[in-house]
């Protein structure tokens, strides 16, 4: 894949559909992602599961949702935009006034042309999203509302795939598909995840085995957490948390609650060499699954690599983040690229030891030149300087950064000395 073109026809594809915590948008959306990746098996936790201090709720369902105003017409359409319903909105049918009405309405003052992103999880209530000029234009009278929605017991649906390695340390990776139409904060994530999988489907040999899960934000990663944490905690190596992640707009990176994990090492050194001006938040600014994934007494080594952060942005949580304004086939390429980057590295990454003492003999193994000339320098030179800090101390991005190179120019180094047998992990 030499562009984000096929990951963006993947993100049109999944538009349309009303993603939720649970139901059939989040099936839907799975089968989709299962047809690029067929190895990806379509889990669930049922309906009233008891899962650390939550529980699974039920099912949501939304038949038809729409107001009809004094004089006829027919707006806030869930139809038309699936972002006009608030999500898990409960049932209503009935007329209202205009004040009563008003109650019930979400808009931004601040954005009068977007339609809002709410939901109402845990309280059952109904209502309606709108752009503020759009309830600016409602006249007084009385107001037809019509939400046929409905809960019952039923599943939380998530997406496992596992690829064995050479080791059974795990690197996670984990990806969100509960929000409806919206472009960089929810399809983003699993259309460059999937994209990440099928990269790695092609690699003949992996040092590191890999579990990645297409899952609902919080809810999602609690249930899992709850089923998965000894096996987690026991074999994950390093891992990413996957959102926004397909503008064009800059980087960002959100560290790891302690901030000192290998996933937080190799997301650094990764932006630093792609984008040296990448946005570096805290803890603090955490707001996606990376708060239960490092959450106390869980505390994987997992780390986010972002294009425009959650809430940094301004069409955030609205209707204006689309594949349009927002989301392009270049920011979906450069974000899948700066993950592949650092699970490319994760491979490569080791700790090295010179088998000599002394510096060796880079002569009698052609890798001296015998005639001078400033290319043949600079090779030798990078090769020796590799050599120099051999000694079980420094992992490569230690000695990259020692270098002032990329990792990545050094993976060849590596190649040319394991294969001369001057080093060894």
């Amino acid at each position: 894949m030499k562009n984000g073109n096929e990951m963006y026809k993947l993100a049109q594809n999944l538009w349309p559909i009303n993603r939720s915590i649970t139901g059939s948008g989040v099936r839907e959306t799975l089968k989709i992602i299962q047809s690029y990746i067929p190895e990806l098996k379509i889990k669930h936790f049922n309906t009233g599961l008891k899962v650390f201090d939550w529980e699974i709720p039920q099912e949501w369902r939304v038949k038809r949702a729409y107001i009809i105003s004094p004089e006829g017409k027919k707006f806030c359409d869930f139809s038309t935009n699936n972002l006009h319903l608030i999500g898990y909105s409960d049932t209503f049918i009935g007329e209202v006034t205009l004040d009563e009405l008003q109650k019930h309405l979400y808009s931004i003052p601040e954005k009068p042309n977007s339609i809002p992103y709410i939901t109402s999880y845990y309280e059952k209530r109904w209502g309606f999203c709108i752009s503020e000029n759009e309830r600016k234009k409602l006249k007084k009278g009385i107001y037809e509302v019509v939400i046929e929605s409905e809960f019952f017991d039923g599943v939380l649906n998530y997406g496992e795939i596992f690829i064995a390695g050479n080791s059974k340390k795990e690197i996670f990776l984990s990806t969100y598909i509960c929000h409806p139409s919206m472009a960089n904060n929810e399809l983003s994530g699993p259309t460059v995840t999937t994209f990440l999988v099928k990269w790695l489907k092609t690699l003949k040999s992996l040092e590191f085995s890999y579990r990645i899960i297409f899952i609902p934000e919080t809810i999602g990663s609690i249930a899992y957490l709850s089923s998965n944490l000894y096996q987690m905690k026991k074999n994950i190596k390093a891992g990413f948390n996957i959102t926004c992640i397909g503008d064009d707009r800059t980087y960002s990176y959100l560290p790891s609650r302690s901030g000192n994990s290998i996933s937080d090492k190799v997301a650094k050194h990764i932006l630093k060499w792609i984008y040296p001006k990448y946005k570096n938040y805290s803890w603090l600014n955490r707001g996606s699954d990376e708060r239960q994934y490092c959450s106390p007494g869980v505390d994987l080594p997992i780390a986010t690599i972002m294009r425009s952060k959650f809430g940094e942005y301004p069409e955030y949580h609205t209707s204006d983040d689309n594949l349009i304004k927002v989301v392009s086939a270049e920011g979906l390429y450069g974000g899948y690229e700066a993950l592949r980057k650092a699970l490319e590295l994760l491979e490569n990454n080791a700790y090295y030891s010179s088998k000599f003492l002394g510096e060796p003999n880079l002569g009698s193994r052609g890798l001296y030149p015998t005639t001078y000339s400033p290319e043949k320098k600079e090779k030798v030179w990078r090769i020796m300087n590799f050599l120099t800090y051999c000694d079980k101390t420094r992992d490569l991005i230690d000695i990259a950064e020692i270098l002032n190179c990329p990792a990545w120019e050094l993976y060849e180094v590596v190649k040319i000395l394991k294969e001369n047998e001057l080093i060894e992990n």
